[in-house]
């Protein structure tokens, strides 16, 4: 099966295009899918959280010109996935998504009280060195548990490894993230 690349389906955008949203579909598609429902648990509104993402993009593009495209696509997909998951749970706990924030919560403040931009450029920056520093497939675990919100299951398979591996590399970690950002003067 042939897909078209990433500038292909920027021109069908900037062309304004409907054959934009079926090629980015078809090519991402599946994983904007599964970021979705990861968050969501419900294939329906991961479904319907996935179509609004690709009127984000067609909205979006043009004047943007994303690069990477895919993750562009996915901080869309996660970003309206995250708004509905707080639309409809509320305090419900139900999804892989709350089990992999339950496991960040102890790595990061408290505070739920607005930072000036300095202090949050300055904790992104501090997570960035982070996992800059990681190995290679200690930084795919991590992200493709904390940012896509796969299951151990998932990771490991992706990565080939066991899941009882993928939960104690994550365990050591996230405690090499804690005492990071206590080095760092991120967490009180």
């Amino acid at each position: 099966m042939y897909l078209v690349d990433d500038n292909q389906i920027l021109e069908l955008f900037f062309a304004r295009s409907e054959q934009a949203i079926k090629e980015l579909d078809s090519k991402y598609g599946k994983i904007c899918h599964k970021v979705s429902y990861n968050i969501l648990n419900d294939l329906q509104d991961a479904e319907e959280c996935v179509n609004d993402a690709y009127l984000g993009a067609w909205n979006a593009i043009p004047p943007e010109r994303p690069n990477p495209l895919l993750s562009f696509l996915c901080r869309i997909v996660r970003n309206q996935s995250i708004m509905r998951y707080h639309a409809k749970t509320a305090m419900k706990r139900n999804s892989t998504y709350d089990i992999a924030l339950d496991e960040l919560e102890n790595c990061l403040s408290a505070k739920r009280s607005l930072e000036d931009e300095f202090e949050e450029k300055y904790l992104i920056d501090a997570i960035e060195n982070f996992l800059d520093s990681l190995s290679q497939e200690n930084r795919v675990i991590f992200m493709r548990r904390y940012w896509l919100c796969d299951s151990y299951d998932d990771i490991a398979r992706c990565v080939g490894i066991t899941e009882k591996n993928v939960s104690v590399r994550l365990t050591r970690i996230r405690k090499q993230l804690r005492n990071y950002l206590k080095q760092k003067g991120v967490l009180v």
